[in-house]
């Protein structure tokens, strides 16, 4: 783990893809959430990232809980317990870095990711900034509803300065895995 929380392979072989980390365009990023379209979104980047020779950037989203209108005096937006924020940031820390090194198995792409607080539209595009391209699932909701993008990936499409690949979440029916 690095001091801005961000977490890398260590096994990663000396590459293209690590030698260019640091060029604009020379990573992927992709949005996490441990949903089976975010899964597939890893997956299907990992093969692009090595194709392209370019690295991959894991990102996962986390906002505090917020409490509103409550009748025990707390204020308005105010987290009671104190710890929400610290536990919540451990659970994500945890969840992406697990997801990392299970995605970075054996497929010679270096890999890096991070868990950061914020809305996840803003985060990935943010993040996406200077990428190569950025890499989301689909909820994958079915029928009508399924045709529309969800808010995350509606934001991320108007707002990304780069590309952005939406991958369909394989689980639905009639999409092929």
């Amino acid at each position: 783990m690095t001091d801005n929380g961000t977490a890398t392979t260590t096994d990663v072989a000396e590459s293209d893809s690590t030698r260019a980390a640091g060029r604009p365009g020379s990573r992927i990023v992709v949005g996490v959430d441990g949903s089976d379209g975010s899964l597939a979104a890893v997956h299907w980047a990992v093969g692009e990232a090595r194709l392209r020779g370019v690295r991959l950037h894991l990102v996962m989203a986390w906002q505090y809980p917020q409490y509103y209108g409550a009748t025990d005096g707390w204020g308005l937006g105010v987290d009671p317990s104190g710890d929400s924020g610290t536990i919540l940031a451990r659970a994500a820390d945890t969840e992406i870095t697990r997801l990392g090194k299970e995605a970075g198995e054996g497929q010679n792409v270096a890999i890096t990711w991070e868990a950061v607080e914020g809305h996840p539209a803003e985060v990935l595009v943010r993040t996406g900034k200077d990428a190569a391209m950025v890499v989301v699932g689909s909820h994958g909701h079915g029928g009508f509803v399924g045709a529309l993008l969800g808010s995350v990936s509606q934001h991320v499409v108007a707002h990304a300065r780069c590309p952005v690949v939406l991958i369909p979440d394989p689980s639905q029916a009639g999409i092929p895995s």
